[in-house]
C-alpha cells in the first residue's frame, strides 16, 4: 500500500522526512560537444562517474529520509490511461510533435517514462526526417538530475517553476503531473502558466527560492528568475493571514557559475549560512532588497545592506561561513565555480556537500562541523546519530561539471518544524 504524505517545507534545514530525486541516466549522454550549449551544459559530462558520484548523495540520503525517484513516479501514474492520454498530447503540443503520440501511447509506462526523460528518437522514415540534423523528436532533459529547479516546495504547496529555458520546460510538465496525480504526495499546486495575467518575461526556477523560515523566503533575480517572477511569489504570499518577508537579492547573469541564488548562498543551521563573500558580504551593484507583505497588500520595498543583515533584522542571526575560506579571492572564485556555496541541509546542521571544495570544509570545520565521508555512511562504518552537526562529503568532480551541487539534485516534499 503506498504511504502518502502531505507536502510541508517552511524552512530550508528543518529535519528532512521527504525528497525527490534523479539518478542521472543516458539523457546526460545523449549530447555532443557541438550541442553541450544548447543542453546549458558547458562541458559534456562522464556518466559512469557521475553515476558513481551521484549513488553517494542517494546512499546518504536513503538512510536518512525517504527518497523518490522521478522515473518511477513518472511510470506509476503512467499506468492510468487518462493520465497517459494527457500529459503525451501535452507535451507533444508544447513541442510541437503531435505526430509522435500515437507512437508513445503505445509504449509501456516504465518504458514511456524513460523515454520521455531520456529523449525519444526520431524515426528516419520520410525525406524530411531523413535528412534533419536533429537525432530526436523529444529531446534528452539533459538537466533533470538538477530536480531543484522544475519545482518548489513552499508551505504546504508546490509551485511549479516556469522555467528560463524552453529545452527544460518539460521537466516542469511533468513535476506538476506527478504532483497533481501520484498517490505518494498530497499538495496542491500553483502553475504561473495557469494565471490570465502571466506572460513570457515571469521565469522562476527552484534553485533561486530558499524558505528561510515560515514567514521568510529569499530570492534571487538571476538569469533565470526574473522580476516579474519575483512578483508573482510575492502576489501568493499576499493570500497568507501572518505577514510575509521577501529578501530579494540581485545576481550578476554571467559568469554561469552564479545561475541560482543557491550558488552564492545557503542554509547551514539556525545559526549559521555559506555565503559567497565576494558578492553577498561586500559592496556592489547587485542590492539586497526587502519586501514586506502585509494585510494582502505590498505594505513596503526597501534596499539593505547586504543579504545576511537583512536577515538579522528579521530575527535570523546567521554567522556567515564562507565558500574557499576568508584568505584568497582566487581560492574563492574556484570553489564557488564549483558548486562550493551549493549546500543541502539534511536537519539544522547537518548537511551535504562537495568533498572537492577542500578549503570551503576546512572553513566549514574550523566552525564546528565534523567532516564525514558519504561512504563511511554507506558502508555503516559511521552512524549520523552519533553526531550533533557535520557536512558530509561527496565526490563531486564530474558532477559539478554539470553546473550544480548537492542542493540543486535534490527537491524536498516535507520537513520537521524547527524550533526556532
Amino acid at each position: 500500500m503506498i504511504k502518502t504524505i502531505e507536502t510541508g517545507v517552511f524552512s530550508e534545514i528543518g529535519d528532512l522526512e521527504g525528497v525527490i530525486l534523479h539518478t542521472p541516466g543516458k539523457e546526460v549522454e545523449n549530447m555532443t560537444p557541438s550541442n553541450a550549449e544548447r543542453a546549458l551544459y558547458s562541458d559534456i559530462l562522464n556518466l559512469s562517474v557521475a553515476v558513481e558520484e551521484y549513488q553517494q548523495l542517494e546512499g546518504v540520503l536513503s538512510r536518512v529520509t525517504q527518497t523518490y525517484q522521478i522515473k518511477n513516479l513518472l511510470a506509476e501514474i503512467l499506468e492510468h490511461p487518462k493520465i497517459r492520454l494527457s500529459l503525451i498530447e501535452k507535451i507533444c503540443a508544447f513541442e510541437q510533435v503531435l505526430n509522435i503520440k500515437e507512437d508513445l501511447l503505445d509504449l509501456s509506462s516504465l518504458e514511456l517514462a524513460r523515454q520521455l526523460i531520456e529523449g525519444v528518437v526520431l524515426k528516419k522514415d520520410s525525406l524530411t526526417t531523413f535528412l534533419a540534423d536533429d537525432r530526436y523528436s523529444l529531446r534528452p532533459l539533459h538537466n533533470f538530475f538538477f530536480t531543484r529547479d522544475a519545482s518548489v516546495t513552499m508551505g504546504d504547496k508546490v509551485l511549479i517553476s516556469k522555467m528560463a529555458n524552453r529545452i527544460r520546460e518539460r521537466e516542469a510538465i511533468v513535476m506538476e503531473a506527478i504532483f497533481n496525480h501520484s498517490q505518494h504526495f498530497k499538495t496542491t499546486t500553483v502553475n504561473p502558466l495557469n494565471f490570465y495575467n502571466v506572460g513570457t518575461e515571469t521565469t522562476i526556477e527552484g534553485g533561486d527560492v530558499l524558505i528561510a523560515r515560515n514567514d521568510v523566503t529569499v530570492i534571487g533575480s538571476s538569469a533565470r528568475t526574473t522580476t516579474q517572477g519575483i512578483d508573482f511569489i510575492v502576489n501568493q504570499l499576499k493570500h497568507k493571514k501572518e505577514r510575509q518577508y521577501v529578501v530579494v537579492q540581485q545576481l550578476p547573469h554571467t559568469p554561469e557559475s552564479f545561475i541560482h541564488l543557491d550558488m552564492v548562498f545557503t542554509f547551514l543551521d539556525k545559526n549559521a549560512c555559506m555565503v559567497y563573500e565576494p558578492l553577498i558580504m561586500k559592496s556592489s551593484k547587485y542590492s539586497t532588497i526587502l519586501i514586506t507583505v502585509d494585510n494582502g497588500e505590498v505594505a513596503s520595498i526597501e534596499k539593505k545592506d547586504n543579504l545576511v543583515a537583512c536577515l538579522k533584522e528579521l530575527g535570523m542571526d546567521l554567522k556567515p561561513i564562507y565558500c574557499g575560506g576568508s584568505k584568497d579571492i582566487w581560492v574563492q572564485e574556484r570553489e564557488q565555480w564549483h558548486s562550493g556555496a551549493n549546500f543541502f541541509a539534511m536537519g539544522p546542521g547537518k548537511v551535504l556537500g562537495y568533498a572537492r571544495n577542500v578549503h570551503t570544509m576546512e572553513e566549514m570545520n574550523k566552525n564546528g562541523f565534523e567532516i564525514i565521508r558519504a561512504n563511511d555512511v554507506i558502508s555503516g562504518k559511521i552512524n549520523l546519530k552519533d553526531y550533533e552537526k557535520y557536512v558530509v562529503t561527496i565526490g563531486g568532480s564530474e558532477l559539478s561539471r554539470g553546473g550544480g551541487g548537492a542542493r540543486c539534485m535534490t527537491m524536498p516534499v516535507r520537513r520537521k518544524p524547527v524550533k526556532w
